[in-house]
């Protein structure tokens, strides 16, 4: 079930990602999809700004389908 957080103060769609799911690969993405106009925004958001995030199972298995470096 996707969730809505809200921005704290110098936060970036990174860091809250990687607060969150502790990864950042695919996910920021992800994030940027989901929430049409948030990079209009710049690259620390406003405080309170909401941002929907993804479902964590679906971060989960798309970080794993992006990240085999090695098989």
């Amino acid at each position: 079930m996707a969730q809505t957080v809200y921005a704290r103060q110098g936060d970036t769609v990174d860091a809250i990602c990687w607060r969150t799911f502790g990864v950042t690969a695919g996910v920021v993405e992800t994030v940027y999809e989901m929430n049409r106009g948030l990079a209009a925004l710049g690259p620390v958001l406003p405080i309170g700004t909401p941002v929907l995030l993804p479902d964590a199972q679906d971060v989960g298995t798309r970080v794993l389908a992006t990240l085999q470096l090695w098989d």
